[in-house]
């Protein structure tokens, strides 16, 4: 029986063909795809609080296909991912941040678009200041919420 927070390995297998479709590795910027080894094996150690919804969605994903989605080739792969995308919810949308999440924190891709190897903090990033005025019509509404005491 498997452990709360791990996948099967024809799950495994699913999470990296559609982790690859998401982002695939590019020549151009000399970076890897979210199907990179390193980049899965961070996917499937940090799943934690997410591995039923990622479970549900990769499910979702071989009932679509028929069967594991990565048994199918590249053309039935885009399709399912299309009617994928319309059906999958919450839990496909969980699977993408953890692709994206985990992708986005490694040190290949970090240096490819020329960040600091380092934590956020203490030091912080500087962000470019945007135009505040986009949040008039927000701040306009009345509020939603009642305010704390």
């Amino acid at each position: 029986m498997l452990a709360t927070n791990e996948l099967t390995s024809a799950q495994r297998d699913d999470l990296r063909t559609i982790a690859a479709m998401i982002i695939p590795a590019s020549d151009e910027y000399k970076v890897p795809g979210a199907d990179d080894p390193a980049i899965q094996a961070d996917m499937l150690v940090t799943l934690g609080r997410d591995t039923a919804m990622v479970r549900a969605a990769l499910d979702h994903l071989a009932r679509l296909a028929g069967k594991p989605l990565a048994e199918l080739d590249a053309a039935k792969r885009d399709a399912i991912a299309t009617e994928f995308r319309a059906t999958g919810g919450v839990a496909a949308a969980t699977l993408v941040r953890v692709v994206l999440q985990c992708y986005y924190r490694d040190d290949r891709v970090l240096r490819s678009l020329g960040l600091e190897l380092r934590a956020p903090f203490p030091k912080g990033y500087t962000l470019e200041q945007g135009d505040w005025s986009l949040l008039d019509p927000v701040r306009a509404q009345p509020a939603k919420l009642r305010r704390a005491p």
